[in-house]
């Protein structure tokens, strides 16, 4: 007892130093943060002063040309009018001389031909042709200003109104049949709030998000309602009423982030806090040092390669089944929903079996390479069209190199032959039970593991001859696998024809068609 509760302490500590360590990192970063962006923000600013500054000079430069060139118009309106004026002032003088001289003449002759002309050149003279009024007025106060509206409007000038981070609604949150659904709400009701930016990540770190973290954040831009719904990572964005979801997500980690922004016409508002959803999905690959040489492994499929195995020479040891090609699956579980209830127990090991040899004679057979030790897991495997014979399913992991699936205590499989004699069975114990339905396109997996005896952990495995096989990880357990469950033709216990011996062991082990559209009939 006290061994256990120091065991406690010590992982109740060493839980809360990673988390001050984490958030001491959350604080350096973001402390960072506030000087990068507090000089971001004063640059802008500027920027955006000396733009205003730039218009008031250019309006200033051009309302003063504006001025100037009033005053030329007027400045040359008046000289034109001061010239003609001055002229025909110079002519009405020498006019006014003539007339006066010509009062001087004696001869009546003389003078009535002098008057005639001072007739005819008054008649003629530019003084009686001037308009003695200016074109031109010395008013300027057209072209005054007033900037009291103006000098209001830059007094009124104020930092940009930013809407209020949103609140992530957790237990409106789900994670189930391959999509995670986000809600969040506004604090506030914000009439001005024109589209929302979700972003999410995934993490192998439970708890808050750490900021150095493997990967990076994605962006799903231009949400219109705050509540949304978006389809899976790698597809365009689907605009409805209702939650919001990724669906088409492979979960390859054991949680995932999403934060939300809002955002107005002018600027996005903070995050909301970020909260991290567990996955539940069950993840592995291939242990392909564990595989048969006639079987060529590459990420996530396995082949049949007749030439694998030439020039090796191997002793093989007993009879085998030909033509069957077994799979053992062995992976991190993943997590899903809001809250983090127990942890189910997966171990990944590269050599799940320690170091024995690989699969030999006619046991074409691959592991997976994470043993299972508890919980429930959920995987599918899709043969090619041309597969001759293959089987799939589970085995403690010593399962030795020349063991045929199905034919131990100590395996479950799924037998397919569409060589000469087509067949379709579950195996187990050397017992098989036929199944009398088509083979189905892909065959899903479900795992329903409680392991008593914590010694034997389990191991999902590959079997397959002249033909190949893909598997499909990171995906969760079907609703409809769940609902079968809790019905009479459920899930809930085992068939005896292909149940474990062990009594150490619980275990519930389904094979299906391709779901959603399950079949109960296919349960062995």
């Amino acid at each position: 007892l006290d061994s256990n509760f120091s065991i406690t302490i010590i992982a109740t500590l060493a839980n809360k130093n990673e988390e001050l360590q984490n958030f001491i990192e959350t604080l350096n970063h973001t402390l960072d943060r506030v000087q990068v962006n507090s000089t971001q923000v004063v640059s802008d600013l500027e920027e955006e002063f000396d733009t205003l500054y730039s218009i008031l000079d250019e309006m200033k430069e051009s309302m003063t040309n504006t001025i100037k060139q009033e005053t030329v118009r007027k400045s040359h309106e008046l000289q034109n009018q001061q010239t003609q004026s001055t002229n025909a002032l110079e002519s009405a003088e020498e006019l006014l001389e003539f007339a006066n001289n010509a009062l001087h003449i004696t001869d009546e002759g003389e003078f009535t031909k002098a008057a005639k002309q001072i007739k005819d050149r008054v008649t003629m003279a530019p003084a009686f042709r001037l308009t003695m009024k200016p074109k031109a007025t010395d008013n300027m106060t057209h072209l005054m200003v007033d900037f009291i509206q103006e000098r209001q409007l830059l007094q009124g000038l104020k930092f940009l109104p930013v809407p209020r981070a949103p609140e992530i609604v957790l237990e409106d949150c789900l994670v189930i049949d391959n999509e995670v659904t986000v809600t969040w709400r506004i604090p506030v009701e914000d009439s001005k709030i024109d589209h929302y930016i979700l972003e999410y990540r995934k993490t192998n770190h439970e708890g808050l998000p750490r900021v150095k973290d493997e990967q990076c954040w994605e962006v799903v831009d231009n949400i219109k309602t705050s509540e949304y719904t978006l389809q899976g990572a790698d597809s365009n964005v689907l605009k409805t009423d209702c939650s919001l979801h990724l669906t088409g997500l492979r979960f390859d980690t054991k949680f995932m982030n999403f934060r939300v922004r809002a955002c107005n016409k002018a600027a996005a508002g903070d995050y909301s806090d970020p909260v991290t959803l567990e996955t539940r999905a069950f993840n592995f690959g291939f242990d392909s040092t564990s595989s048969h040489l006639n079987l060529k492994v590459e990420d996530r499929s396995v082949e049949w390669d007749p030439q694998g195995g030439k020039g090796v020479d191997t002793k093989v040891k007993g009879k085998e089944n030909k033509g069957s090609a077994h799979f053992t699956n062995l992976k991190n579980m993943s997590r899903s929903g809001t809250p983090s209830p127990k942890r189910t127990s997966v171990t990944r090991s590269p050599a799940p079996r320690g170091a024995r040899d690989r699969f030999t004679g006619e046991s074409y057979t691959v592991l997976g390479d994470t043993s299972i030790e508890s919980g429930q897991h959920y995987w599918e495997v899709k043969p090619q069209k041309d597969c001759k014979s293959y089987s799939v399913g589970l085995a403690y992991r010593n399962l030795g190199k020349f063991d045929q699936l199905g034919k131990t205590n100590t395996t479950w499989c799924i037998h397919v032959n569409n060589w000469l004699q087509n067949s379709f069975a579950a195996k187990h114990n050397n017992k098989a039970k036929n199944l009398d339905v088509p083979v189905p396109d892909s065959i899903g997996h479900f795992l329903n593991y409680c392991l008593i005896n914590p010694i034997k952990p389990s191991v999902s495995y590959l079997m397959v001859w002249c033909g190949g096989l893909t598997l499909s990880t990171g995906l969760q357990i079907p609703s409809a696998i769940r609902s079968f469950q809790k019905t009479e033709n459920g899930l809930g216990g085992s068939n005896s024809s292909i149940s474990p011996q062990d009594p150490s062991v619980a275990c519930d082990i389904c094979f299906y068609d391709k779901l959603p559209s399950v079949d109960s009939s296919l349960m062995p």
